[in-house]
């Protein structure tokens, strides 16, 4: 087990927090294996700084795709997406 630190957006982070969101989808240009601790830190994009908030939640499932649309076709090619359950 090991913990992965990322950026979260607070629209996304809030949601994360209150349990709405169960899941995340991040481009696949990094390895995750379930089991693995996913530290959200909340990143403000208009300050371009952290908040200083955070939470960890236990990655409890792991579905890859490039079937998404939301980054640049080069990235998608070459990583594909990894779509991860939270718990």
């Amino acid at each position: 087990m090991k913990k992965i630190e990322k950026k979260c957006w607070p629209e996304y982070f809030k949601k994360i927090l209150s349990e709405d969101k169960t899941f995340d989808v991040r481009l696949a240009d990094w390895k995750c294996n379930v089991g693995d601790i996913l530290v959200l830190k909340e990143w403000n994009p208009q300050t371009k700084n952290f908040t200083g908030r955070s939470i960890e939640k236990k990655i409890t499932y792991i579905a890859k795709t490039k079937d998404l649309k939301f980054f640049k076709k080069g990235e998608i090619g070459k990583y594909g997406f990894q779509i991860i359950g939270l718990k």
